[in-house]
This record gives structure tokens, C-alpha cells and sequence, in this order.
């Protein structure tokens, strides 16, 4: 399995779990703006602190099963996982959100 694979499976299982946690929040959902914040900032952090661990010899990634696409000298595929976060925490916070005040609305009933 290549990194890219790898990263795909993350992802998408990251998007589906999002997409459940959207529809429990429900009015209450992730708003967009949250996510490309979160979404940019990792990306951002990552970029800067990968390239810094792999130029010191911290850990180093077999080109074979590399895109050969790099951003710095971080591999394209290291970022699936920031994107990943970016997309599901916001969500997650969202849903626990909406739970939170269901039962606080439940609770005082």
C-alpha cells in the first residue's frame, strides 16, 4: 500500500465520520469558515514543522511509495492527516455541542 492509498482511507473515513457528526449536530453544524481556518493553520504548521523534523533526520519516507509531489520537504500525502483533522474536529465539536445543549434544554424542562 502506498502512502497515497494510506491517505486516502484516512480521509475519506474522516469525511464520512464528518458528515454523520453534521447531520447529529443539526442546525448546530460546523460552520465553513471554522474549518478553513483550522484547515489553513494546519496545513501551515505542518508544512513548516515536517520540513523541519525531515531535515534533521527524524524520520525520512521511502520514495517508492511517494507522489513525488512535495511541499517543502514535506510529501504531499503527510498533509491527508491535518486535512483530516480539519475536517472531522470542527464537526465533532459541533455534534458534542448540539448534544450538550439538547440535554441542557431536556434537562431544565
Amino acid at each position: 500500500m502506498t502512502y497515497l492509498e494510506l491517505s486516502a482511507w484516512f480521509v475519506g473515513v474522516a469525511v464520512v465520520a464528518a458528515i454523520v457528526l453534521s447531520l447529529i449536530a443539526g442546525r448546530r453544524r460546523a460552520h465553513i469558515g471554522a474549518i478553513a481556518l483550522t484547515l489553513a493553520a494546519l496545513v501551515i504548521l505542518t508544512a513548516v514543522f515536517d520540513t523541519l523534523m525531515i531535515a534533521t533526520g527524524l524520520f525520512h519516507y521511502s520514495p517508492a511509495h511517494l507522489l513525488g509531489v512535495h511541499i517543502g520537504l514535506a510529501p504531499l500525502e503527510d498533509f491527508a492527516y491535518p486535512v483530516a483533522g480539519a475536517i472531522l474536529l470542527p464537526t465533532l465539536w459541533a455534534a458534542l455541542r448540539a448534544r450538550r445543549s439538547r440535554r441542557d434544554a431536556e434537562a431544565s424542562s
